[in-house]
């Protein structure tokens, strides 16, 4: 296994208490990603218009439907400026896949804080936190989980990712009765996300404000 994917697997099996006293993501400051460029702001605004051209294309199509030219034709760049950033595409995926799972623990976090009889308004913040989270990131969450590269490696990865991040958000749902948190955390990431996409997509005319609550209502019922 390759250094870059297994830093990345390691990421799925902590815990948001270990988060607490290790963030395993800072064992990631080492290797090319972090170098340091020579031009400051102009050479990170460089970067991060070739990290959000890399996002859009890969939603569009897939992972293996994206070549480095397409990228650098993206964000009008060189190829050779391209790799001055980064080693291939593969290391910007998983960048990228590191960026959106990072996010997710925080906010997952901030679930996991909510003390035991919260208020409703409470499960809005969160509903409301997870749409944010999804803004940033749910195009390319739902590309890779549907088109990200074909390997075992990334499979596997994956999916420890997210039976971990379903457990984290089922085992605070203590009301869903006999089933698993993974289980329960799944249906309800169904939920959200599908939700955010009707909204975000405007494939059904709705309200968002109306959505949350819907939402927060129907958690409030599975937490008990």
């Amino acid at each position: 296994m390759c250094p870059a994917v297994r830093r990345v697997c390691s990421l799925v099996d902590v815990t948001i208490a270990d988060a607490a006293g290790h963030d395993p993501a800072q064992d990631l400051v080492s290797g090319p990603r972090r170098m340091e460029v020579a031009g400051g702001s102009r050479a990170e605004r460089t970067r991060e218009a070739i990290l959000d051209a890399a996002r859009r294309l890969f939603y569009e199509r897939g992972y293996a439907g994206v070549a480095v030219n397409a990228i650098t034709e993206a964000c009008g760049i060189s190829r050779a400026g391209f790799y001055t950033y980064f080693k291939d595409k593969r290391e910007i995926f998983d960048i990228l896949s590191e960026r959106a799972y990072r996010d997710l623990r925080d906010v997952l976090g901030r679930w996991s804080a909510l003390p035991a009889r919260c208020s409703a308004e409470d499960i809005r913040g969160f509903v409301g936190e997870y749409f944010a989270y999804m803004d940033r990131h749910g195009a390319f969450a739902m590309a890779g989980a549907h088109s990200g590269p074909d390997d075992d490696v990334f499979r596997e990865g994956y999916r420890r990712m997210q039976t971990r991040v379903s457990w984290m958000l089922g085992q605070g749902l203590s009301a869903a009765g006999d089933h698993s948190p993974e289980v329960v955390g799944s249906a309800v990431f169904g939920l959200l996300d599908r939700s955010w996409h009707t909204v975000r997509a405007q494939s059904v005319t709705v309200s968002e404000d109306e959505m949350v609550d819907l939402l927060t209502d129907m958690i409030v019922g599975l937490r008990g």
